[in-house]
């Protein structure tokens, strides 16, 4: 020991850092081959990855609680439903009122609406939520939304109500009956998806599906 101290004490500066670098890296190298080996694999024990966490993180943001808080079904749940006004702008309504689909019951099988048919024709919720009952309001006359943290349904021109304001509602129960009050010409059903407060085509929930 004291012959190897003696020689470092004999090394030029610049030879006494190559030799103190040089030891520094044999160390980290015997360090290392004593450790286990890295995991590459995404999947080890009980633990997730984290690509596998941000994954089922975003679908989670972007689903449903459950399948019945997703608007799905004919909220008139009747066969002969037929559609009397499709979603977009129509030449009656300007486009900030205007962003559903008018509902309507062919009551003699001609395949046209037929008034009596549809009048006080029970209607039904598409989804669970919360129901805002909104009477005798302009142009939905008599308004009922079903609201939860997704998504919206919205429900006009109704001639009476079978809920409350402020009651849970879940998929397929009686809401309320077909109208014709406020800006209507004839009884019929106003109905509306939203979803995050965007306004939505119904055609793309199965809105003309009677069977739940």
């Amino acid at each position: 020991m004291a012959l190897i101290a003696s020689k470092i004490m004999t090394l030029s500066r610049e030879q006494f850092i190559l030799l103190l670098l040089a030891l520094i890296g044999l160390g980290f190298l015997v360090q290392q081959t004593q450790q286990p080996p890295l995991q590459t694999s995404l999947w080890r024990g009980g633990a997730l990855s984290t690509q596998r966490v941000a994954r089922q993180s975003l679908s989670a943001a972007f689903a449903p609680q459950s399948a019945t808080e997703h608007p799905s079904g004919n909220p008139l749940r009747n066969p002969r439903t037929v559609i009397t006004q499709g979603y977009g702008v129509g030449s009656h309504a300007p486009a900030s009122v205007w962003g559903g689909i008018d509902l309507a019951v062919d009551g003699d099988g001609d395949g046209k609406a037929d008034p009596q048919g549809t009048w006080r024709a029970p209607v039904y919720a598409t989804h669970d939520g919360v129901a805002r009952v909104r009477p005798d309001t302009w142009p939905g006359g008599n308004y009922l939304a079903i609201e939860n943290n997704r998504y919206k349904t919205a429900y006009a021109h109704l001639d009476s109500y079978a809920v409350v304001d402020g009651q849970p509602i879940v998929r397929g129960q009686l809401i309320g009956y077909v109208g014709s009050t406020g800006m209507s010409s004839g009884p019929h059903l106003h109905y509306e998806v939203w979803e995050h407060g965007i306004n939505r085509d119904p055609l793309d929930f199965d809105v003309l599906r009677h069977e739940w």
